[in-house]
């Protein structure tokens, strides 16, 4: 379960679009440097935070301030949101109607039963996507949303004694296809197979 990640406004060496797109990458270090050192967590009632993620709904990418986590009845959900599974959605595709990426340059995971944090990194702090499915959302005061779910896969045997599930992580050269290809199984098992080679770079260790 990927419940916080980290954005760091130092990010040089990029896998997250396929065509460099400074617009977008200006955009998000002006928001990391905003953010800096915070640590990005799921939004809800008290913490009503909005974090950048990656849409295509024309021509090209676009950054846009979402929503971490589904709402339902202007409330976030009462069911688990924030993550998504990629297994569900190879059963069930009609999930991937809509979808983002998520950019980062780590993410955290507890190791149990030592209850010991770990941060992953994409080779030691390049900026990366997290594959996400998305819809839309109201709150109570009748104010719309994008809301976002982190899609995640069995993690790799060399990462699973920390956590046995990881970001499905989608490399630049299939950023394009995951943002705009038709929502069926294909797209999916195209993402999955494509991660492997990200998350052979990815490396962990323990947070101070």
């Amino acid at each position: 379960m990927c419940a916080s990640y980290g954005l760091d406004p130092r990010f040089t060496d990029t896998e997250l679009l396929e065509a460099a797109d400074e617009a977008v990458l200006d955009g998000l270090r002006g928001w990391a440097e905003e953010n800096a050192n915070e640590t990005v967590r799921p939004t809800g009632k008290n913490l009503r935070n909005l974090n950048p993620i990656v849409m295509q709904p024309d021509t090209a990418p676009t950054l846009e301030s979402a929503w971490w986590g589904f709402l339902v009845g202007g409330e976030p959900s009462k069911f688990p949101s924030i993550n998504t599974r990629s297994e569900r959605l190879q059963d069930r595709p009609g999930g991937l109607k809509t979808r983002a990426l998520v950019p980062a340059t780590s993410w955290y995971e507890m190791k149990k039963p030592e209850r010991v944090w770990h941060e992953f990194l994409v080779d030691d702090g390049a900026l990366f996507g997290m594959a996400a499915v998305t819809q839309r959302g109201r709150t109570t005061d009748g104010t719309w949303f994008t809301c976002y779910s982190i899609v995640m896969r069995p993690a790799p045997d060399r990462l699973a004694d920390i956590h046995d599930r990881m970001p499905l992580l989608i490399p630049a050269s299939l950023s394009h296809d995951w943002l705009t290809a038709e929502p069926t199984r294909e797209i999916i098992d195209e993402a999955i197979a494509a991660s492997e080679e990200v998350s052979a770079r990815v490396t962990a260790r323990p947070r101070d």
